[in-house]
């Protein structure tokens, strides 16, 4: 390995975008790492550091030269190489033109996958510091922004003009241009803190450097602690708690790049809304941390970080403790304004918002939702009448004030004014729960009627989206259908719902009226539906043979799935089970082999060897023992009743010959074969399953 020196990327900037921050720092790190291993560089850890007015990157023993590299290019395929005299045809002699060299010094690339003619060569490596400037144009021109822009009079982009480069290979600084920007050493310290300029020493000395003469805390990480630590002291001095949003942690973090806490106050009347309506307006307008007391309950009180060190703090804290009064008095109009109409009254008023244009108004989805919802109610045995009660309610909040200045509050606010209105507890509950889980691994709805209106919710939207044709496609899916379907999933799976997703989606589909193809839509919306349930299955850990040995079959009940799953990993623990798989997968084989189809039909008058006539036996009895465990779905018995079959499947392969000369014989003993295959496929495709290392 040659010498190693640290390398230090500094990119100084206006304001970065504060909800950006997070990702481009990590954007950065991974576009660096990516070019170096292109390059052949080799390096110890790399640390990225995010503050509003920067990007950097630290690199860590970072080589000095490039590993010389070996160098081959393939050309045309051996056979197409030369004619049958032995002479090169035009496209090698094109090929050896392009490498440089005449035809004699091409040598020939053998892969398991053909033979080509090529050229190889040793490439020295190049010095570091020759190729990173442009490994960092890349690594920048890579970031996700959305939106690029250009200033001054120069043609470069970024998210943000940029006004300084740092570009330091152990103490020596790199000179070159990067965005439109001459590199060097000097970098800028806190707008007011510290604003002249001043220089680097070495990259290790960076973070402590920018700290002590910058007063910036430039790690992301340390700058959060900091802010977490301040906001939990600042709440003390009140007998408090903060309400640490992590969301909003990150935001906060990228607004500062020297945090310190502004402890404020509003009026105590306020404290008669809702607690999400101060939640929300305290940390969506005002980048604030509400404050809780021992018990939970908000406080009167915020926290909020300010970007410098002021000697007049007071002054700080008033003027925020003046701007959040108008907020907090809008919050208060609307819910006294919303509170005049209640939320069945605004049900008609539905119809004149558009769902999809396609799909009608959000009156023709609520329509729906009672009739799918109903249903559910009806497949899982549970009372109906408070999920369509709640179905009716369930949009109107939609049209309010509240709701409207603050759309996250869906739900929410349906559960307040619900409740104010005298509506039952399981009604108001499930008003707020039909939109669980809001975010993935978010909560789940707790009540029954609350499950049962999420899952119509979901189903709707899923087989609504589906019969217009709109499907997710790549990043895209604009109307959270996978969100939507994973919701369901979990749903299912977490509340032990044994519900029939294909029966759901038919009537699903039956309540719309434009034009359609219903089975093909069923069709691809349970594949995509199921697709979703796959990965669900691998996050909770399953294989992806236990996962395939299960869903190949297609259940439509996901609880059911799980269940099965659960039984197939106990299943492949046994000292039966490969044997058992392998003999599925040649059973499998031979059926598949046959000219007739084959079903598991058996003339026992037809079994003339014993170990056929034992193996029927044995599929007999396994077959009686059976029906009861699949009744009561408990799938781990069924199989390790099914494992009894091991001895009797090897002793049927160990002297029966299947594919005899007589065909009904033949026939006959891969009936006895499908006999077996079937009792299997009742709970799973064992043959499936790989076998165990």
């Amino acid at each position: 390995m040659s010498d190693t020196l640290d390398l230090l990327f500094e990119l100084g900037t206006e304001e970065l975008p504060p909800k950006s921050l997070k990702t481009l720092a990590a954007a950065l790190r991974a576009n660096v790492e990516k070019g170096l291993d292109k390059l052949g560089l080799e390096h110890g850890e790399i640390s990225v550091y995010a503050t509003p007015r920067r990007l950097a990157a630290l690199v860590r023993n970072l080589a000095e030269l490039q590993r010389d590299q070996r160098v081959e290019r393939r050309g045309p395929a051996l056979n197409a190489a030369y004619t049958a005299e032995g002479t090169a045809t035009k496209a090698t002699e094109g090929f050896a033109r392009s490498c440089g060299v005449t035809v004699d010094q091409l040598t020939v690339i053998r892969t398991d996958k053909g033979e080509w003619v090529g050229f190889q060569q040793q490439v020295k490596g190049a010095a570091t510091a020759e190729l990173v400037p442009e490994l960092f144009r890349q690594a920048l021109a890579d970031l996700p922004i959305a939106k690029r822009m250009r200033w001054g009079s120069g043609d470069a982009e970024f998210v943000r003009p940029v006004h300084w480069v740092i570009l330091l290979f152990g103490d020596t600084a790199i000179e070159t241009e990067i965005l439109g920007v001459k590199t060097g050493r000097m970098t800028r310290g806190h707008r007011f803190h510290s604003p002249d300029p001043f220089p680097i020493s070495t990259p290790a000395a960076y973070e402590q450097e920018l700290l002590d003469r910058g007063k910036v805390i430039a790690s992301p990480a340390q700058r959060r602690q900091r802010i977490e630590r301040l906001a939990v002291q600042a709440a003390t001095d009140v007998d408090g708690r903060p309400h640490l949003d992590a969301d909003l942690l990150d935001e906060v973090t990228a607004l500062v790049e020297w945090p310190v806490p502004v402890l404020g106050r509003f009026n105590e009347r306020f404290l008669d809304l809702p607690a999400e309506v101060l939640i929300t307006t305290m940390q969506e307008n005002q980048k604030y941390f509400p404050v809780l007391d021992p018990a939970g309950r908000l406080l009167p009180c915020f926290i909020t970080f300010s970007n410098l060190e002021s000697s007049h703090l007071a002054t700080v804290r008033e003027g925020n403790e003046r701007v959040i009064v108008p907020r907090l008095s809008d919050a208060e109009f609307f819910w006294k304004q919303d509170r005049k109409k209640t939320l069945e009254s605004r049900v008609p008023d539905l119809a004149t918002v558009t769902y999809q244009k396609t799909l009608g108004s959000l009156l023709d989805k609520t329509h729906r939702l009672e009739t799918l919802a109903v249903t559910i109610a009806g497949d899982l045995n549970r009372g109906s009448a408070a999920v369509e009660r709640a179905a009716y309610l369930a949009k109107a909040d939609l049209l309010t004030e509240m709701v409207g200045e603050f759309p996250n509050l869906q739900g929410v606010m349906g559960r307040y004014y619900a409740t104010a209105e005298g509506e039952p507890e399981d009604v108001a509950g499930a008003i707020e729960e039909h939109y669980l889980p809001r975010v993935s691994g978010g909560p789940l709805p707790v009540t029954d009627a609350g499950q049962i209106l999420a899952l119509a919710e979901k189903c709707d939207t899923l087989a609504g989206i589906f019969s217009t044709g709109l499907l997710p496609t790549g990043d895209r899916d604009p109307f959270g259908l996978r969100r939507a379907a994973l919701g369901a999933i979990r749903i299912l799976i977490e509340k032990q719902l044994d519900l029939d997703l294909r029966s759901v989606f038919e009537c699903a589909l039956d309540l719309f009226h434009h034009a359609f193809e219903p089975a093909a839509t069923l069709d691809t919306l349970l594949d995509f539906v199921f697709e979703r349930l796959r990965g669900h299955f691998l996050e909770l850990g399953y294989s992806p043979d236990e996962i395939e040995a299960v869903l190949s079959l297609k259940p439509p009940r996901p609880l059911d799935c799980e269940r099965r799953l659960r039984a197939v990993r106990e299943f492949r623990s046994l000292t039966a089970a490969d044997s058992l798989a392998a003999a599925n997968k040649r059973i499998r084989n031979l059926l598949r082999k046959s000219e007739d189809i084959i079903a598991g039909n058996v003339d026992d008058k037809r079994l003339v060897e014993t170990h056929e006539v034992q193996l029927f036996e044995a599929a007999r009895r396994a077959h009686g023992d059976l029906l009861p465990l699949l009744q009561r779905s408990d799938y781990s018995a069924a199989l390790l009743r099914l494992a009894q079959l091991r001895e009797p499947v090897d002793a049927f392969f160990d002297h029966v010959l299947v594919m005899a000369e007589d065909q009904a014989l033949r026939r006959n003993r891969l009936g006895l074969l499908a006999l077996i295959e079937n009792l299997f496929m009742n709970i799973a495709d064992v043959g499936k399953l790989q076998p165990q290392q």
